[in-house]
């Protein structure tokens, strides 16, 4: 049989030496665009060929889900996993999981890709940087810190209340040569959710993310199988600390947030999974309830019917990209979702003097006192930085009435880091500007920019429309 050992290689020999971190990136985001051929897989990996024998995959035979994760995660991942019979076995790619009535297998891939463009969006700095993050619940195959280990520089902090588990995770941790970057946390029913304290003094935790319970008892469990049209196609080997949770995951979260309340911004993004539809409405509730406006809410799609949803919420000022942020098309939880961090702002029809253009709102917005502004000449865009609303007219009045009684004390008004994004995008069909709230918590200052935003590109437009006619030949 193949061993792992071969398996690691293989994936090794298939990665460019040079790879970059977006190119890295990019390669995991299509490793399920299309679902893997079974015959290809039986071909690499002989444990599996055992289980598929030339035939379709019999998803309600434990033995073949499990063998499929553990293969496409040596193949595709160059990951070792090992898991007890009766521990839930994480299946990896979505596109292979049949329609079925319980929610054990979360396309674990998706909750890392989702978990990266949300720490992406929120930072000035490079994409892949070194970061901490907490797993809670990270079960017998400590799946998602294996995965983000691998996708990423991350450190993990890992905890689970389960002692079989825990045993399991060290193992898989071992054989991964994980053990310094993976720290197993065994919590106690009594202690705080988040283990924070277990994270190094040093570092600034990222993210914590959980994938917990989904059901408030075992009643539950069997009412909501009970009330399905059809019998479960996938087979779960999930143990009851996996699957059931006092109050359901709502409760579960409801700890996080809880928690949150206290820890505020010691943390960038408290984030979780969901399995019921109805939680997000519910959690979105508390958090407004406690005034966080600052939260993302997306879906994940399983085959064609079934979807999982994670929510996340930060009490720190930098906003998620709007795909991240809003990213369900549901239309029932429409009103859950955050406020919007992207807009087109105006558009114009194609014209030709872009550049001229691009200098004059470049000009308008330098022109202001801001704490940073950079353009991008070649991109057409720039990143705006400024602690007040310098672009309103009552901000300029307020300077001028200091200037004009020599008030020049210490302003002992609270002052906010605001963030945006302008862009210049040219098609075809014509010239859109558009700005993207990158830092802030006000969302009137958003929207009082982006109408400032308006105004300056129309009237640098107007200019251009009356330099142009200006400037044509006269008509004999």
């Amino acid at each position: 049989m193949a061993s792992v050992r071969d398996a690691v290689k293989r994936v090794v020999e298939h990665v460019p030496q040079e790879e970059t971190q977006e190119q890295k990136d990019q390669r995991f985001r299509n490793l399920y665009s299309t679902p893997p051929d079974f015959k290809e897989i039986a071909a690499l990996d002989a444990e599996f060929a055992t289980i598929v024998q030339g035939r379709d995959l019999d998803f309600k035979d434990p033995r073949a889900v499990m063998q499929l994760s553990k293969t496409l995660l040596k193949c595709d991942f160059g990951l070792a996993l090992d898991l007890p019979d009766n521990r839930l076995c994480p299946p990896v790619c979505l596109e292979l999981h049949r329609p079925h009535w319980h929610a054990w297998c979360l396309l674990t891939t998706n909750y890392i890709l989702w978990l990266k463009d949300l720490l992406d969006s929120t930072t000035y700095d490079t994409p892949g940087r070194k970061l901490v993050g907490i797993d809670i619940g990270t079960g017998a195959s400590c799946i998602y810190p294996m995965l983000g280990c691998t996708q990423r520089p991350w450190y993990f902090i890992a905890s689970d209340i389960d002692d079989e588990s825990l045993r399991w995770a060290q193992k898989n941790i071992e054989q991964n040569h994980l053990q310094t970057q993976i720290k197993l946390v065994r919590s106690k029913p009594g202690d705080p959710i988040i283990p924070i304290e277990s994270a190094p003094a040093t570092d600034d935790v990222a993210f914590v993310m959980t994938n917990p319970p989904f059901y408030k008892s075992a009643a539950e469990m069997d009412e909501r199988a009970a009330a399905k049209s059809l019998p479960p196609l996938t087979a779960c080997t999930g143990a009851p600390v996996e699957m059931v949770t006092d109050g359901g995951e709502v409760a579960f979260v409801g700890r996080i947030l809880d928690q949150s309340l206290a820890l505020r911004g010691r943390i960038q993004w408290y984030t979780a999974m969901l399995g019921f539809q109805s939680s997000v409405a519910a959690l979105v509730l508390r958090l407004r309830h406690h005034d966080v406006g600052n939260y993302a809410v997306t879906e994940f799609v399983q085959g064609k019917k079934t979807k999982r949803w994670a929510v996340a919420w930060s009490f720190r000022g930098m906003r998620p990209c709007q795909s991240i942020a809003r990213g369900v098309t549901t239309g029932s939880l429409k009103a859950s979702l955050p406020a919007h961090t992207e807009v087109a702002v105006v558009d114009f029809p194609a014209f030709e003097a872009i550049s001229r253009f691009a200098s004059g709102v470049q000009g308008a917005v330098s022109s202001l006192e801001t704490a940073h502004w950079e353009w991008d000449t070649q991109k057409l865009e720039g990143v705006l930085k400024v602690t007040e609303k310098v672009w309103t007219r009552a901000w300029r009045r307020q300077k001028q009435r200091r200037m004009d009684t020599g008030s020049e004390t210490k302003d002992r008004r609270i002052k906010e880091n605001l963030g945006f994004k302008i862009q210049i995008n040219v098609n075809l069909d014509g010239v859109v500007v558009r700005c993207r709230w990158i830092e802030g918590h006000d969302e009137s200052a958003f929207v009082s920019f982006t109408g400032y935003l308006k105004t300056t590109a129309k009237n640098v437009y107007s200019e251009l429309e009356t330099a142009t006619e200006s400037e044509a030949p006269a008509e004999k």
